[in-house]
């Protein structure tokens, strides 16, 4: 298949002159319907500009709703509410079709995606921190096989780790030396528990 060189651009190039009378007779026609309009509305033009504001700010409101969707999604949508009576646990599936669970780690709050395809407890960086453990002292030797392709993970134990009234101590857990997006509670800890179940869309945990 031949390929053909791409036309290059002079300094002579630009619109002609037939696209130069297109473009004229555009703002002529623009300038002519402002003011017929502004002509037609001398009497309510005050109350035609608060109207034309008002959608103005309307527009622009749901421009801006469109662009934050994602963190005000992320803010809201995934913010659990737990239940708790005696030693069952139950959270209500998020709007992701996901589970969470607002644990403490160390004393420290922490928001754990439920994901029964992990087997550990893996904590992000950001996470890790808030919970008092000092990055630069861990060992990265572990590998995770993620979405984004392998990364390196380190080994803690961390003091404890608090689901409601319920609290283990001395818990192994890993923490992801990558970002990650939401810190995950793997099978390891769910064994800990003598009943799991999802039903009607919620996640129920019992001792």
């Amino acid at each position: 298949m031949p390929i053909f060189p791409k036309r290059q651009m002079s300094p002579g190039d630009g619109m002609d002159g037939y696209e130069i009378g297109r473009l004229s007779y555009l703002v002529l026609l623009g300038a002519a319907l402002l003011m017929w309009f502004f002509t037609h509305n001398r009497q309510s033009l005050g109350k035609t500009v608060q109207q034309v504001m008002a959608w103005v700010f309307i527009f622009v409101g749901v421009i801006a709703l469109v662009g934050l969707w994602d963190d005000i999604r992320s803010t809201v949508g995934t913010t659990p509410q737990m239940a708790v009576t005696g030693n069952t646990i139950e959270v209500p599936r998020s709007f992701d079709g996901h589970y969470y669970l607002p644990m403490l780690v160390n004393g420290k709050p922490v928001t754990f995606l439920v994901d029964t395809g992990a087997s550990q407890v893996v904590l992000s960086p950001q996470d890790a921190k808030r919970a008092g453990i000092d990055l630069n002292q861990l060992n990265y030797h572990g590998r995770a096989a993620t979405a984004n392709g392998v990364v390196r993970t380190a080994p803690v134990r961390l003091d404890s780790l608090a689901l409601g009234p319920i609290n283990d101590t001395g818990v192994s857990a890993w923490v992801n030396e990558a970002d990650l997006e939401q810190s995950l509670l793997g099978m390891d800890y769910l064994h800990r528990f003598s009943n799991i179940q999802f039903a009607d869309g919620r996640l129920i945990l019992s001792r």
